[in-house]
This record gives C-alpha cells, sequence and structure tokens, in this order.
C-alpha cells in the first residue's frame, strides 16, 4: 500500500476494512473475537479494541496456518466453531459466515469447510479439487500444483469453518515443507483426510471474497462496493438522477422518495427520512434530515446537523452541530455552527454565526419566526428572540428580544462630489510618473 496507515485500516466506504469484517461477524454474536496481528499492530490494536476484540501477536510471518496458530492460546478451553477470515478482504457478508457454520453441521460431519469462488481469472489461486458433493479431494497452493491442478477453476478464499478442537489439534501437525517454506493453513483439510475425515467446499461470488494489496485494488473494491450500494438505495425506493455519481457510506440511510442529484457525497452517520431531496454538489456528514426537506446545491452538512420537516439549505450554505426548525431557510451563503434555528425563522445570504474565539465554541439561539438580515453575523453568544428582525449587515454581540429590531449598522454618509474629485487625484499622480 506504500502506506504509513496498517492496510486492514484502509477504509471501504468510509469504514476499516478489518472494522467491515467486525461488523458482519458480530450478527452471529461470537463468543471471542481475536484479531492476529503482526507489524504496526498498535494501530490495528487501537482500532479494534474498542469493539471488544483480543489482539494475539504473530512476531514472526511464517505462514496462514502459523498465524492461525496464535489464536490458541487465547481460545485455550474454547470448543466452539471457529470462522477464520481475513482483514483485508472485508466484504464477507454475514449470511455467507452463517452458511459456513451451518455446513459445519452437515449431517455428514466435516472436519472443515473451506470457502470457494470462482474468479474470471484464477491466476495464482490456490485451488480446490472437490467431487460432486461437495466433498475435498484436494487443496494444492498455486505454486505446489500441477498443470492439471492449476486447470481447476474453483479456488481457494482462505477462509474457513472448523471447529476448534479439530484446528488446534491439525494445526499442530502441519509442516513447511513446501515451495514457499511456510505453514499453510490449507493443510489441514488434507491432514484431516489423512485420519479418515472428509472437508468440505462451499462457493460464493468472487467478488465477496476480493482481497486488497494495492492502493489500485482498494479503489476497485470501493467502485464494486459502491455499484452494489446504489442498486439498492434505487431498489429501496431513491432516486438516483446520475448513480454512478452519488458516493455513499457504511451506514448511510435513504428514506422512501428521496431525490438525489449527481455529485452528492454521504459521509458517515447520515439518515435521510422520506420525500426529501438532495441537490446536486452537496457534501453531507454526520446529519439527520427530516422528511419534506430540501439540500443544496453546493450544500455542506457537518456532524451534528439535524434539519427538521420541511426546512431548506441553500447554495453554499455550512451547517455544523446546529439545528434548523420546521421549515426554516437559510437559503445562500450561510454558516450556522453551534446553533439552533426555530421553526419558520429565515437566515439571510451571507449570515454567519461567530461560535469560536479562537479557544472555545459558544451557541446561538435564533427564535421561531425570526429573519435575519443578509450579511449578518451573530457573535455567540447571543439569542435572537421569537420573531424577531435583524438588519441587514448587522454584527449583533447582544441578545434581541421577542418581535423587536435589531440594528447595528453605522450611520450611512454621503460626500458630494469627493468620487469625481479622487479619480481627478489619482489620474493626475499616475499621468505624473
Amino acid at each position: 500500500m506504500k502506506s504509513d496507515t496498517h492496510k486492514v485500516l484502509h477504509p471501504i466506504a468510509g469504514r476499516p476494512m478489518l472494522l467491515h469484517l467486525i461488523d458482519s461477524v458480530a450478527a452471529l454474536e461470537p463468543a471471542r473475537n481475536v484479531v492476529v496481528v503482526g507489524a504496526g499492530r498498535e494501530q490495528v490494536e487501537a482500532a479494534v479494541h474498542p469493539y471488544g476484540a483480543e489482539t494475539v501477536h504473530q512476531a514472526e510471518q511464517l505462514g496462514t496456518g502459523h498465524a492461525v496458530r496464535m489464536a490458541e492460546e487465547a481460545l485455550a478451553g474454547f470448543d466452539g466453531d471457529v470462522l477464520i477470515l481475513y482483514g483485508d478482504v472485508p466484504l464477507v457478508s454475514t449470511a455467507t459466515m452463517r452458511r459456513m457454520l451451518e455446513r459445519l453441521h452437515g449431517a455428514d460431519n466435516p472436519a472443515a469447510v473451506v470457502l470457494g469462488f470462482r474468479p474470471v481469472d484464477p491466476g495464482a489461486y490456490g485451488r480446490v479439487i472437490a467431487d460432486g458433493q461437495g466433498h475435498i479431494v484436494k487443496m494444492v497452493e498455486f505454486k505446489d500444483a500441477s498443470a492439471e491442478e492449476r486447470a481447476e477453476t474453483l479456488c481457494n478464499s482462505g477462509l474457513m469453518a472448523v471447529g476448534a478442537k479439530d484446528l488446534f489439534g491439525l494445526l499442530a501437525q502441519v509442516t513447511n515443507a513446501n515451495a514457499a517454506g511456510e505453514y499453510y493453513l490449507p493443510d489441514i483439510v488434507m491432514l484431516a483426510a489423512g485420519q479418515g475425515r472428509h472437508s468440505a467446499v462451499i462457493e460464493t461470488d468472487a467478488h465477496e471474497v476480493t482481497g486488497v494489496n494495492s492502493r489500485g485494488e482498494l479503489a476497485a473494491l470501493e467502485a464494486e462496493w459502491q455499484q452494489a450500494r446504489r442498486t439498492r438505495a434505487m431498489a429501496d425506493g431513491a432516486t438516483l438522477i446520475a448513480p454512478e455519481t452519488v458516493w455513499f457510506s457504511y451506514d448511510t440511510v435513504l428514506g422512501r422518495d428521496v431525490t438525489v442529484e449527481p455529485n452528492v457525497v454521504f459521509g458517515p452517520g447520515v439518515e435521510v427520512a422520506d420525500q426529501v431531496t438532495i441537490h446536486a454538489f452537496s457534501h453531507i456528514e454526520g446529519a439527520r434530515i427530516a422528511s419534506g426537506v430540501a439540500v443544496g446545491p453546493y450544500a455542506r452538512l457537518r456532524p451534528g446537523a439535524v434539519l427538521e420537516e420541511g426546512a431548506k439549505v441553500g447554495n453554499f450554505v455550512e451547517i455544523k452541530k446546529a439545528v434548523l426548525g420546521k421549515g426554516a431557510k437559510a437559503n445562500h451563503l450561510t454558516y450556522l455552527g453551534d446553533a439552533k434555528v426555530g421553526a419558520g425563522a429565515n437566515i439571510g445570504a451571507g449570515t454567519i454565526t461567530c461560535n469560536y474565539d479562537g479557544y472555545f465554541k459558544y451557541g446561538t439561539e435564533i427564535g421561531a419566526g425570526a429573519f435575519i438580515g443578509s450579511n449578518s453575523a451573530l457573535v455567540a453568544p447571543v439569542k435572537i428572540g421569537d420573531g424577531a428582525i435583524v438588519g441587514a449587515g448587522s454584527v449583533v454581540t447582544q441578545d434581541v428580544e421577542a418581535d423587536a429590531l435589531g440594528l447595528t449598522r453605522a450611520r450611512q454618509e454621503a460626500k458630494p462630489g469627493w468620487a469625481k474629485r479622487f479619480r481627478e487625484r489619482m489620474q493626475a499622480r499616475k499621468a505624473a510618473k
């Protein structure tokens, strides 16, 4: 990846790859989550510990079998099922994981279940040779495979489900007598076969087990995820005018009859209710948008933005940690930060809430039905009462009571002929040079 960020922490749809997996696993209600870490482990530990995962250290990278064996001590006394996943294969679904576990408990009692797939180009993937019942005859790494075995299209994703007692007993027998000199996890399948126990393979779509080893592969997987998410959004009742230009995050929620115009980006933490219009070139993150709201074009909603029913946010408006009440409007060129705007209020073009003094943040309250004239600066902490009007161009530093007019402009003065005299004087100076 050529990055200071650990590979498995690079994001897909705004969430680190590894956390996609942890979230999918969580739906299975696992007894334990154990993450095997190596180089750069401090980053991974900081990412997964808040989710209740344990970490174990693989000091030397001696192969996949060796990596899994590092979890043996952490799972001492555990006699349940072990699901083996890879942090750089982030999009395996809960449903597929569940299928693996169900197959492990099939009537034929397989020693292990391997997740297979058929890529367009099998390339250097390990191959799975299976019979018509899905029983594995042989598993072989590409480096060690014969020409006939390389012709097989069923490939090994590396993901497996194995009973804990079987897993670590078999791993203890794995050797590194192979072309790479590594301890291969798939070797446990053939070791089990040597003891008279078969293993099974189930298949999934290649997309689901796509791994990431470069930024190019990361971008390609992101593109696939986005395309699937757009398709789902439209199937669920949203209209995407130009689907290929809309960018979703992993947790974006869209209601029915939502219209999303081109070039809209949804960052993490966005909830959009029914019958909302998101106009073009808007960027939305950490925001909650109620029904009947219109946003944009060119609007930015930052974390903590709440737009209540029927509110309108127009072009070049930025809202951060602020509530825009029912039917309230901020249609042009406005910044609302750390603010609460009452129902039906109108925020004129060029209005800003001055919420930061370089050290602390302060709040602004704008009452229901208030009218803030264009190009006004509201210096927080300040409160504008219900129905109050703030004259255009005002710098408001004190509260304005309900139904009052707040006006802070300097008196306008006109000096007849001054402009003409100024031009003549400056033109003469310029000519003299």
